[in-house]
């Protein structure tokens, strides 16, 4: 370590805050997407209909029983191409919004699944039909079930967002192998890098325990 790779991290450090924001945009736009797609993937898993219920499982086997990595270059690379011109961005949030739904779907499915099934009956027998004693019964029991794993599911996809530097996002693992490639000061930078990781995490997590106790004490 030496007092020049302080001056490169005090000079730049601007620079890994950008990354930073960009990191936890790509991150929040992605969940926020998976957790539509994610409820919509639950209930297709969870239907009645088998041609519907095996689609909903095909999805998630596959999003989570393939790489990230491999997934954004298919998408980027691939399959986005065919149908419209996107750059790293917009490709880097689809892709992480996609596996993240398979995640989020298992997620959500779990807590349909925890909340006591005398409660959908109890709605039925009071003349709702089953989308509205799932909307206004179940799901707002779900919700407070799965807002621990999803708060988990955030942070995971938030250090995954590391790999879509690959496609060339600017995002803060990508800002610090630019940085490094033109210093050579690996601790000075990789450090401050995974400090910023650690914050960010750290702050999440603690924002998802204060949650957790305040549903627990409602």
């Amino acid at each position: 370590m030496s007092i020049h790779g302080l001056a490169v991290v005090a000079n730049n450090f601007h620079l890994f805050l950008i990354g930073t924001l960009i990191t936890l945009e790509i991150t929040a736009l992605s969940v926020g997407m998976g957790m539509i797609l994610g409820l919509l993937i639950a209930l297709m898993k969870m239907s009645r209909v088998k041609f519907i219920s095996i689609i909903g499982v095909a999805y998630i086997d596959f999003f989570r029983g393939t790489p990230l990595l491999v997934q954004l270059m298919l998408f980027h690379f691939g399959i986005l191409p065919l149908f419209f011109d996107t750059g790293p961005f917009v490709s880097a949030v689809i892709t992480c919004g996609l596996n993240s739904a398979g995640y989020i779907a298992e997620i959500v499915r779990a807590g349909i699944q925890a909340v006591d099934k005398g409660q959908m009956e109890a709605a039925r027998s009071l003349g709702m039909t089953h989308t509205q004693a799932m909307k206004f019964v179940v799901l707002p029991q779900a919700y407070k079930i799965v807002i621990p794993p999803l708060i988990n599911e955030f942070i995971m996809l938030l250090k995954d967002t590391s790999l879509v530097s690959v496609i060339s996002v600017a995002e803060l693992t990508f800002r610090g192998k630019l940085l490094y490639s033109t210093t050579y000061e690996p601790v000075w930078v990789w450090g401050t890098v995974c400090l910023l990781y650690y914050v960010v995490t750290k702050s999440i997590s603690m924002l998802g325990d204060w949650a957790e106790r305040r549903l627990a004490t409602e």
